[in-house]
């Protein structure tokens, strides 16, 4: 009994202790299970914020994609536009030239003309005057001389001047009658380059409307690039990209270039060159250009048109369109130096042509998305960009 008696109250202990657990974690549950439900909840809430967040980033990385696709098409555009206004301005330039010449020529045949029509009133004096002589002189007097035997020396002195007089005025004759051909052709030719002076200022006229119309074109794509603004992070990307294009086309320019002897480079010429173009100096180099990139060379603000002259003799490596620089030209001087001149209008040489010391090499414009006319221009020195205005006077 006393042992049955233990076990069950041991028993009941056990139970007490085992209900009074039970007990509390039926109290302790709904606190629990609620805590647990906010966590859920606040996790929910957090992937939300989170999922917003993701979904954020991923429309303003589209954004920025969208943006830098639009843009980059909207450069192609540019590039388009500046190549044809380049071809319309080089053709004016042409025409100009053209004209210029063709003026000079028409003049000369002018002067020519009246100098051939003064030749001719001269020999039509003198033409009269021997005819005139011949007349009063009269024929019969030559027959009465061939008639009279009586003074044979005199006969032939006078028989002598008659062929004289006859082979002086037959010299005349033929002289009038060249001038009188020389006048003809001088004259036709001098129409005929009049003509084509008229037919030059029509297609330059022509030219001119189609010139216009590609800047309106220009100005519609710098629009719509003005609008699609970029970040300064961006700016600073796009204008480092452009910096490491020009560097590497030199630098395959430079591995290609073949030396020439009669190249001597620019290092005696310190002070001494004569700047490309005249203008008021809008950027410096060595000065801020966007973030830690500094200006490599100089711009210089000049009217659209102006010629731009190189500032020393040497050979075309590149003559073409290069994004960020749009129209541009880089000369070799020999011994790794090089001048670079960019945003221009139009390109006068090709690669390979030789200038001389201020010879036109291109026009001034504001290809390459610029606001506003001006060159760029670097001299550069084995790749090292160096301050032209150490180097130009």
């Amino acid at each position: 009994m006393c042992i049955d008696t233990y076990l069950s109250s041991k028993h009941l202990q056990h139970l007490g202790v085992a209900s009074l657990f039970i007990v509390s974690l039926l109290f302790a549950f709904p606190a629990y299970a609620e805590k647990s439900k906010r966590n859920e909840t606040t996790q929910q809430q957090n992937r939300a914020k989170l999922s917003d967040v993701q979904q954020a980033i991923a429309k303003q990385e589209s954004n920025i994609f969208d943006t830098n696709k639009q843009h980059s098409n909207l450069e192609r555009q540019l590039k388009t536009d500046d190549l044809a206004i380049a071809k319309v301005a080089k053709a004016i330039n042409d025409i100009e030239v053209k004209l210029s010449n063709t003026q000079v020529k028409i003049a000369a045949l002018a002067r020519e003309k009246q100098q051939l029509t003064r030749a001719k009133k001269k020999q039509e004096r003198l033409l009269a005057q021997q005819l005139r002589a011949a007349y009063t002189t009269g024929q019969h007097d030559y027959l009465k001389l061939l008639l009279n035997q009586d003074q044979s020396d005199k006969i032939q002195r006078t028989i002598s001047y008659y062929q004289y007089l006859n082979q002086a005025r037959t010299k005349e004759i033929d002289q009038f009658q060249a001038t009188i051909a020389q006048l003809l052709q001088v004259s036709t030719e001098h129409q005929e380059q009049v003509t084509y002076l008229q037919q030059l200022k029509a297609e330059q006229l022509q030219q001119g409307t189609q010139l216009r119309t590609s800047k309106k074109q220009r100005s519609k794509t710098l629009s719509k690039l003005s609008r699609k603004l970029l970040s300064s992070q961006q700016q600073l990307n796009k204008l480092k990209a452009e910096e490491n294009n020009l560097n590497q086309a030199l630098h395959k320019l430079a591995a290609i270039i073949q030396a020439e002897i009669d190249l001597t480079g620019l290092s005696k010429l310190k002070r001494k060159l004569s700047w490309p173009v005249k203008g008021r100096m809008l950027h410096r180099f060595g000065s801020r250009k966007q973030g830690y990139l500094k200006w490599k060379g100089v711009l210089i603000s000049a009217p659209i048109s102006r010629q731009v002259q190189t500032i020393h003799n040497g050979t075309v490596l590149f003559s073409d369109w290069l994004k960020g620089y749009g129209l541009l030209t880089v000369i070799d001087h020999g011994n790794g130096y090089m001048s670079l001149y960019a945003h221009n209008q139009t390109l006068l040489k090709a690669v390979g042509d030789r200038v001389e010391t201020g010879e036109p090499i291109a026009l001034v414009g504001q290809s390459g998305g610029q606001d506003q006319s001006g060159l760029y221009f670097e001299i550069r020195h084995r790749g090292k960009a160096l301050n032209p205005k150490l180097w130009c006077k």
